[in-house]
């Protein structure tokens, strides 16, 4: 007899069983975590932490998402319509979101309160843990404390699904049947295929073709989750094809993944799209790193001085930075923040602030932000969740603003000793996405020890590399190069970046 593969129901059916299908008791729906975090191995972080000293999980989730707008006393730009270059329009949307999302967008309420369907998924993996890289410290013979938030405990090994859970949830709860996404290294793919597996959700992702092949682990993440995954570009959209046509070996980009995604979501009724970075309401949903953050690093009597994170589109800097600036906005901390890039795809520090496509066919609204051209194709770095042409508006606008500064570093040197120098010492063999984050806090941690500084140092560790250890075994065989942008390769992509008066 054929195995017969059973799917959790929509939880907004009115079946009994989908009445109980999140807890099997609605008396256990409650806002605040009492029971130890669980990762997918069973151990309880909790537990973990009352082994280890320089290990902080013993928080309450964060009941709301904070919107770093509502403190902002000049307000970003609004996004445009791609053919009109008006402000874009609620209603302007909604052949690719959710209502609920469409408002998140666009709202300016400080605190939005978390669904406790929402909370009551986030308690598989959260609250997660703040820890005290007390080996990385004695290695490097700093005085710097080096603290990191780690978010690689959760079921996709990454940040992504504290988005991706409720951006489903609000799908499911207006009665969409079939998400569609982009993906580079597979981290929000597999994230939004967990995410729809949970509420009974069809999902189609397109994976930037170079991490399609270079990531095959990620991809059977997904397909195991019950997504469907096409390396992009392909054949299946007008937007794929016509790059293929140009190129047929395209190694692909966020960018040509997003507009195919789009097309998709535009042509068909019963489908919305999800992004997994860039726009407000996923940096919004993000924020519940830096709100758990807060309280674990008081618990700990600290307040940082550096703040650091990697940034691609932005959403994993946002969740931990965002709050903290809110504070430091009060006045009653002044930390430096610092955005971490990829020299090969340098959006802050090289691209251009102005109104721009978040994808490369053209088919989303403009956003003023940072970027090297909607058609800029990064070249194929490990780092394939920083491979995006433009930085989320919301960074970009804190930016300008002066909240926060970026620098940006090559792939050698993360993977060179910064990479492995943290294996080897607090465990953890991090995704290559924020081994720019972890060179960063390097550097600071080696300049500390020339001034004799002891900073405290608060680093984002969005992920583990459990499946990008072919990264690993390229740099431990020596073959891992640095690629960097072109500088004509960016004019002539950012003379496409179309002009609004």
């Amino acid at each position: 007899m054929a195995a017969q593969l059973l799917l959790p129901p929509n939880p907004f059916t009115k079946s009994a069983s989908a009445k109980l299908f999140f807890t099997g008791d609605d008396s256990t729906l409650k806002r605040k975590s009492k029971h130890p975090t669980r990762v997918s191995n069973g151990f309880s972080l909790r537990a973990n932490a009352a082994l280890r000293s320089n290990h902080s999980s013993s928080v309450e989730i964060p009941s709301r998402w904070y919107n770093i707008v509502a403190d902002l006393s000049v307000k970003p730009p609004p996004p445009l319509h791609p053919k009109t270059y008006e402000p874009i329009k609620p209603e302007d949307l909604a052949h690719l979101f959710p209502n609920e999302i469409i408002k998140q967008e666009a709202t300016l309420e400080r605190f939005i309160d978390i669904p406790e369907e929402v909370l009551e998924i986030y308690k598989l993996w959260r609250p997660t843990p703040l820890i005290r890289a007390k080996r990385l410290e004695k290695l490097l013979q700093t005085p710097a404390r080096i603290y990191f938030k780690y978010e690689g405990g959760s079921p996709a090994g990454s940040h992504k699904p504290n988005s991706a859970v409720p951006q489903a949830y609000y799908n499911a709860k207006e009665g969409v049947k079939n998400l569609v996404t982009e993906t580079g290294a597979g981290q929000w793919g597999s994230s939004l295929a967990f995410a729809s597996s949970l509420f009974g959700l069809n999902c189609e992702v397109w994976q930037v073709a170079n991490s399609y092949h270079q990531k095959p682990y990620r991809r059977l993440m997904m397909q195991t989750w019950g997504a469907k995954v096409h390396p992009s570009p392909s054949d299946l959209t007008e937007a794929g094809r016509r790059i293929l046509q140009v190129d047929p070996s395209s190694p692909g980009s966020l960018g040509i993944a997003i507009s195919e995604a789009v097309e998709v979501a535009a042509r068909n009724e019963d489908t919305k799209y999800c992004l997994g970075s860039v726009l407000n309401h996923v940096l919004l949903h993000q924020t519940v790193i830096g709100e758990e953050c807060i309280k674990q690093m008081e618990a700990f009597g600290e307040t940082p001085d550096v703040i650091i994170g990697c940034t691609g589109g932005g959403s994993n800097f946002a969740g931990l930075s965002f709050p903290y600036i809110r504070e430091k906005l009060k006045g009653k901390i002044n930390p430096v923040i610092r955005a971490v890039e990829p020299s090969a795809c340098p959006s802050l520090t090289k691209g251009v602030y102005a109104y721009d496509f978040g994808d490369t066919a053209g088919l989303t609204p403009l956003m003023k932000m940072h970027t090297l051209g909607h058609d800029f194709i990064p070249d194929p770095i490990h780092s394939g969740g920083l491979r995006y042409h433009g930085m989320a508006p919301l960074i970009s606008h804190v930016y300008e603003q002066g909240f926060m500064e970026a620098i940006s570093i090559p792939q050698t040197e993360c993977f060179q000793g910064r990479a492995i120098q943290f294996a080897r010492t607090e465990g953890i063999i991090p995704a290559p996405e924020p081994t720019h984050a972890i060179a960063a806090t390097i550097r600071e941690a080696l300049r500390c020890k020339e001034t004799g500084e002891a900073k405290v140092i608060l680093m984002a560790m969005c992920g583990h590399g459990h499946f990008d250890l072919s990264s690993y075994d390229k740099y431990l065989r020596g073959e891992l190069i640095d690629l960097s942008f072109s500088e004509e390769r960016i004019r002539e992509s950012l003379s496409k970046v179309p002009h609004v008066v």
